[in-house]
């Protein structure tokens, strides 16, 4: 696409070379002039006329491409965000040449012709994103296996070796403050819808609201109580609390079946959506006669009804553990519920980049 520069390089071109190359056909001065101004006139209309055509004037702003906010490239690198590819390495013994165990690795699949430029974060760079904000991460195990990769990515392997005691004690919420970039990171135990809107209560009550807020469930109401019907009640009175934590105005619309989300977008708000259930590996009977592929089905259903979600005109952003988790497959888990870790520092980076991707940080 052609930039500003080019542009007016080109309009320069013609206002001063085509007159000359009229002057070696052996045209009047008069005609010369003539022609020359109303080139320059031509051109000058134009380029003041471009401010009302919304599209030249995105062709205009950028050299390469059209910048990401454009709702176009927007959505569509949020709908490719999830699509990775996991790598089996196998670690062999030396000596004996027996395989002791395998590492896994993860990337994005390269998404053409949309270029979203999806990139794993350093260290450094989750850092200065999170610098001097407040983090909170609420569900069951899955938000907190979450939390571990996430503080692995900001805290490295060896800090966090001193606090998973902490962290993985049983049904417990943990919380702490990296002083280095003065981030406030939370863990809230919260396995039940009803847990999460009791939270969201909170924190309207207190009329202050994370700046990053992370939360799910699912996998302990489908084992103790197994009614989707009565889950997707729930998550529509959470999605009408969550609405009022956003910053921005929300609009309504009443279409007679209910009121119904319209419109709304928050980069700070995800949803972290259930695993994939392989039954055959679940651990108890229990597990394996209601946690089955058709009620995990009823369970996602109740959710995209909910409106609770971006992709059904919501306002939280999934971090879709489910699509990570099945590409990973059962080479990943040991119990058919619970991934390695290497799913949730995907879920992690999906999450960073959907930060990045909305507030326009990166093409």
């Amino acid at each position: 696409m052609w930039g500003a520069v080019q542009l007016g390089l080109l309009a320069a071109f013609l206002v001063l070379f085509v007159p000359i190359g009229m002057a070696g056909w052996h045209l009047s001065r008069n005609k010369m002039l003539f022609f020359s101004c109303a080139l320059f006139i031509t051109l000058a209309v134009c380029v003041h006329l471009t401010r009302y055509f919304p599209l030249v004037s995105l062709m205009l702003s950028s050299p390469g491409s059209v910048p990401l906010s454009s709702s176009v490239n927007l959505d569509s690198c949020i709908s490719l965000i999830h699509q990775v590819e996991f790598d089996f390495q196998e670690l062999n013994n030396n000596i004996e040449n027996t395989s002791v165990g395998n590492t896994i690795s993860w990337k994005w699949i390269d998404s053409e012709p949309v270029q979203c430029d999806f990139q794993k974060l350093t260290k450094f760079d989750a850092s200065d994103l999170f610098n001097g904000s407040w983090v909170v991460v609420a569900g069951d195990s899955q938000a907190k296996l979450f939390v571990v990769s996430l503080l692995e990515l900001l805290l490295g392997e060896n800090e966090m070796g001193v606090i998973k005691g902490d962290l993985f004690k049983r049904h417990s919420d943990y919380k702490v403050f990296i002083d280095e970039i003065g981030m406030k990171l939370e863990f809230i135990w919260a396995p039940y819808v009803s847990n999460l809107t009791d939270l969201v209560v909170g924190f309207e009550e207190k009329i202050s609201y994370p700046d990053v807020f992370v939360i799910g469930a699912g996998l302990w109401d489908m084992l103790h109580v197994n009614n989707a019907t009565d889950f997707g009640v729930s998550l529509k009175l959470l999605r009408d609390l969550v609405v009022l934590l956003l910053p921005v105005p929300s609009d309504f619309a009443n279409d007679g079946a209910g009121m119904n989300l319209v419109s709304i977008r928050s980069p700070n708000f995800f949803w972290l959506g259930m695993p994939k259930l392989i039954n055959s590996m679940l651990k108890t009977d229990e597990k394996r006669e209601k946690m089955t592929d058709v009620m995990w089905q009823a369970y996602t259903d109740e959710l995209y009804s909910s409106k609770l979600l971006r992709q059904s005109g919501g306002p939280l952003l999934l971090l879709d553990t489910h699509a990570l988790s099945n590409s990973c497959g059962a080479r990943c888990t040991t119990d058919g519920m619970h991934y390695n870790g290497v799913v949730y520092e995907a879920a992690v980076h999906v999450m960073l980049n959907g930060l990045l991707i909305e507030s326009n940080q990166k093409l």
